[in-house]
């Protein structure tokens, strides 16, 4: 059981022949009353203070594992939208290759297609200029014949045109 400052105070000595001074007594409890209720009310201070710290050290550790958690959850969803945009890249990099061959497969397909249609064009090129050159070679043997020079010597009679004229 501790002292306090009541108990210091009603503390009652027994007295002797050769005493203690009463006075020198008294004032040395009165001056220990005061030091016992200082130290008192600096304990209770420093025990609220303590109460205080003590709260706002839970909350603080409560606000780390929170933070904590917080951290670990924000890790987690960092990992999953780095995944999900890894898959993703990799996908858009299949299509686009995906797309890439089919162009380069449909560019090699009408490159073929213009080929063969330009060697039919060389053939049929080929074939049109034979046959015009035939044609004109036909044209102008006809035009080198006798005919032409028969033709020119032969005279019409126009009287004899108006004669026939008048019977049709």
């Amino acid at each position: 059981m501790s002292l306090t400052p009541v108990d210091i105070h009603n503390k009652q000595f027994s007295r002797g022949l050769r005493g203690y001074n009463e006075d020198e007594v008294n004032g040395f409890l009165d001056q220990i009353i005061k030091d016992f209720e200082l130290i008192i009310r600096e304990k209770k201070e420093l025990e609220e203070k303590l109460s205080l710290t003590n709260e706002r050290l839970g909350h603080f550790n409560t606000i780390e594992d929170t933070l904590h958690k917080s951290i670990v959850v924000a890790q987690e969803a960092a990992e999953d939208v780095k995944g999900n945009a890894q898959k993703e890249a990799k996908l858009i990099i299949r299509e686009a290759e995906k797309n890439a061959d089919r162009i380069v497969n449909e560019a090699l397909s009408k490159a073929r297609k213009i080929a063969l249609e330009i060697e039919d064009l060389k053939k049929q090129s080929k074939v049109f200029r034979t046959r015009f050159k035939m044609l004109i070679e036909a044209q102008l043997d006809l035009i080198d014949t006798d005919d032409w020079d028969n033709l020119l010597e032969y005279e019409v009679d126009s009287t004899e045109l108006k004669a026939l004229q008048e019977i049709d």
